[in-house]
């Protein structure tokens, strides 16, 4: 399998396309750590383990419960406030930054000399289609998912001299949890349906597999990218 003795860390993989991740990777072979402020039903029957982190109120010490080598990493917290610019307040920016930015920065920290210790590690973290395709209301959200992504692309530089690999993922609109608000009617899911060029919006399996191969040697020469997986809706139109 593709992750026989591989030590796979997730911040945040409770729900939604975190949960799904883990689940595969445990499906592929992985040994798979859950870093979350709470555990959860699934991950317990999946046999996971979990360990408590808020990386809201970091404390860079979790990293002594970790397996001595760890040869991913895979950062899945994550917002939807979308409002009107006027509505937002400072605060909003900076509770979203710290979450979304923050949040990357001190795990990729933390875990950094156990990535280093693999000699052929990666990291995998999550943008949005909105980092780069302009939609009302998302400012919050995709000015921190933007600043994400630049530290994607400076990170895979400053690392592949450490064999480590730095890819973000850019989904559009995924069916889980945190989409729910926007999907939670059948006139809601039509109309995001359409949305997308492809007919639909994604399902976390499409984010799991994708982050999957992000984690794998079957990407071994891939760094740098963000991997715009998002039905089409960033790069093409359907008229």
């Amino acid at each position: 399998m593709r992750f026989d003795h591989k030590n796979i860390l997730l911040i945040g993989g409770t729900s939604g396309i975190g949960l799904e991740t883990a689940r595969l990777l445990k499906k592929e072979g992985a040994d798979v750590l859950v870093a979350s402020r709470k555990n959860s039903a699934e991950l317990q029957e999946l046999g996971i383990e979990h360990l408590e982190l808020d990386v809201l109120q970091f404390d860079p010490a979790f990293a002594s419960k970790l397996p001595a080598e760890i040869h991913g990493l895979v950062y899945c917290p994550g917002t939807i406030k979308l409002r009107p610019f006027e509505r937002l307040t400072i605060e909003d920016f900076r509770q979203e930054y710290e979450l979304n930015v923050i949040g990357a920065i001190q795990s990729i920290k933390a875990v950094l000399p156990l990535l280093k210790k693999s000699k052929q590690a990666s990291i995998v973290l999550f943008s949005t289609v909105a980092a780069r395709l302009g939609m009302p209301y998302h400012a919050s959200i995709a000015s921190c998912k933007a600043a994400l992504e630049g530290l994607s692309v400076s990170l895979a530089a400053e690392f592949a001299v450490a064999g480590i690999r730095v890819n973000a993922i850019a989904p559009s609109l995924t069916d889980t949890p945190l989409g729910q608000p926007l999907l939670n009617t059948s006139e809601k899911m039509e109309a995001a349906n359409k949305r997308h060029p492809l007919g639909r919006v994604g399902q976390p399996a499409d984010l799991a597999s994708a982050a999957a191969y992000l984690l794998s040697d079957e990407s071994g020469w891939m760094t740098g990218q963000i991997l715009h997986l998002d039905g089409g809706m960033s790069s093409i139109k359907i008229i």
